[in-house]
């Protein structure tokens, strides 16, 4: 890819996997089957980035860790949903980032950062410039995690962040903040491990 840069994408589900989940949680189905419906979702959201990336990118969604390094050996940019029941996408995303050996690892999100409390429900709600993960694990632990209802992050993948010490960053997705965080450029919220 340009500039040395080899980009791994993580969709999440959605909305779309959002209205399914619910569909079949009315049904009283488990979380696990939940759990499945939005990793469908998610990949189906993967194709459709890879269609629009065209020959930049691996032309597969990979669906296990075996087959994301043989993607990531084609050297164009590789696109993937969720991996395992009970993983978030953010975890996911987490978890390619470790294996990989990413340099950076951006959670490009419908937020600009993490704030204090959900920005969209409470005027009083801060950002943070940086969080540590221990900090961050605290704050999120307030909301309950069931499929569908993954909100900026989760334990899980703020669990790899810690253990791999992975530089991490929240930021609102768009293409001219990702450039701008690629380059080292302080946008969104820093994740970080406190030593």
């Amino acid at each position: 890819m340009r500039d040395g840069i080899q980009p791994i994408i993580v969709a999440g589900g959605g909305e779309i996997a959002r209205i399914y989940i619910n569909a079949v949680r009315a049904l009283n189905s488990g979380e696990a089957i939940l759990d499945e419906m939005g990793i469908g979702a998610s990949r189906l959201n993967a194709r459709v980035i890879i269609a629009g990336l065209g020959n930049n990118a691996y032309p597969v969604v990979p669906t296990s860790t075996d087959e994301i390094s043989l993607a990531l050996a084609s050297g164009k940019a590789v696109v993937l949903g969720g991996l395992y029941p009970g993983h978030s996408t953010n975890a996911t995303a987490a978890l390619v980032a470790e294996i990989s050996k990413a340099d950076l690892f951006l959670n490009a999100t419908n937020v600009d950062g993490v704030y204090s409390e959900d920005p969209k429900t409470s005027k009083n709600a801060r950002k943070f410039d940086s969080i540590d993960t221990q900090t961050l694990l605290r704050l999120i632990r307030r909301s309950p995690i069931r499929a569908g209802s993954y909100e900026l992050m989760d334990p899980l993948s703020i669990m790899i962040i810690e253990r791999s010490k992975i530089k991490t960053r929240v930021i609102l997705c768009s293409p001219q903040n990702i450039r701008e965080a690629v380059k080292g450029v302080p946008v969104g919220t820093e994740i970080f491990v406190v030593k």
